[in-house]
């Protein structure tokens, strides 16, 4: 089969990789299509990633092959299916930290969304894979993944009705969290300098701004105390001073992605005496697969909005640089 190999030194090819056979629990996929996530691109950029290896985790495609073992899924059906999934049994699963649990971060697909044909393990068959209705396209399901991601941030750094909730970033993701923040009753600002970002924003029900203007409307919609919220969606450890300044004593900075910076550019004395919290969180849990799959599948969330480019598996390279310079709001990759 075909598939977009990573060869190291942020070399990509489409080259043969062997068809994986699957076990009597699992399923074999053809793919329909996948996402490039940001967290893709960070693998093929970092000089640590081990290659040779084939990526993409936010996959849509069909059916052709049903271990004996599988009852809840057969040959013709189309689906989505996540790469992580957690035990369920262990400290961490006890305590709400599904992706810092062993088994979640051993787990995976074989190989990655981005090549023909996908193995999907029975930990995964079982409980992060979800038949797609007919009325749902293959591009809407594919942000099944990315949206549960925004969910359990959204967990941890929930919105109450009467926050003001400050979305740094308007890419796919940032566009993800402006709905769910409404959602929760929150008055949601987006900040981004691309101008057409702004618009989709705006669309979506946030007040979108750039940069360097968010300052004066948040202290507009929150009586001067600041932002109760800011979701970093982008832009690593030098957005944090920025991001502290736009809160409110007491308030909370969600570190949605990872990034830049060995060390965060903010004092102790400043979090200790404005009592700032900074949370983050690594991908998702099964139950918020779940959930936003009822959500995609409901139309709850807008999502066909959210990706401007499609493009074949030879021209992978082409879409992380479309995403790396922001011409892109998303690529959606087919086989």
């Amino acid at each position: 089969m075909k598939a977009a190999v990573f060869r190291g030194g942020g070399r990509l090819a489409a080259e043969d990789w062997p068809r994986p056979a699957i076990g009597p629990e699992e399923l074999l996929l053809r793919l329909r299509g996948c996402g490039l996530c940001g967290s893709d691109i960070a693998k093929f950029v970092a000089p640590s990633t081990k290659a040779p290896a084939v990526f993409g985790h936010e996959l849509v495609g069909d059916v052709v092959e049903a271990g004996a073992a599988v009852h809840s899924f057969a040959a013709g059906d189309r689906v989505v299916a996540a790469h992580h999934v957690p035990c369920g049994a262990c400290h961490y699963c006890a305590r709400g930290s599904a992706s810092m649990c062993r088994a979640f971060k051993a787990s995976t697909l074989d190989p990655g969304g981005f090549a023909e044909y996908v193995r999907v393990p029975g930990v995964n068959v079982r409980h992060a894979t979800f038949r797609v209705p007919d009325h749902v396209s293959d591009e809407a399901a594919s942000f099944v993944e990315p949206l549960a991601c925004c969910l359990r941030a959204m967990r941890r750094a929930p919105a109450a009705p009467g926050d003001v909730v400050v979305v740094a970033g308007l890419g796919s993701i940032g566009s993800l969290f402006v709905q769910l923040a409404r959602r929760a009753g929150a008055t949601v600002i987006g900040v981004d300098p691309i101008a057409a970002r702004q618009e989709l924003g705006r669309k979506l029900g946030a007040i979108a701004v750039a940069p360097d203007e968010a300052g004066e409307d948040v202290r507009a919609r929150s009586a001067h105390r600041g932002a109760d919220t800011v979701i970093v969606t982008g832009g690593g450890a030098p957005a944090l001073p920025w991001a502290a300044q736009t809160l409110r004593d007491g308030g909370t900075v969600h570190y949605f992605a990872g990034g830049a910076g060995e060390a965060l550019p903010l004092s102790l004395e400043t979090l200790y005496q404005r009592e700032l919290t900074i949370t983050t969180t690594y991908s998702s849990s099964p139950g918020d697969l779940g959930e936003a799959f009822r959500l995609v599948t409901e139309g709850a969330i807008e999502v066909e909005a959210l990706y401007s480019h499609r493009l074949p598996l030879d021209r992978l390279a082409e879409g992380i640089a479309l995403m790396q310079s922001r011409t892109a709001l998303k690529v959606y990759v087919t086989p």
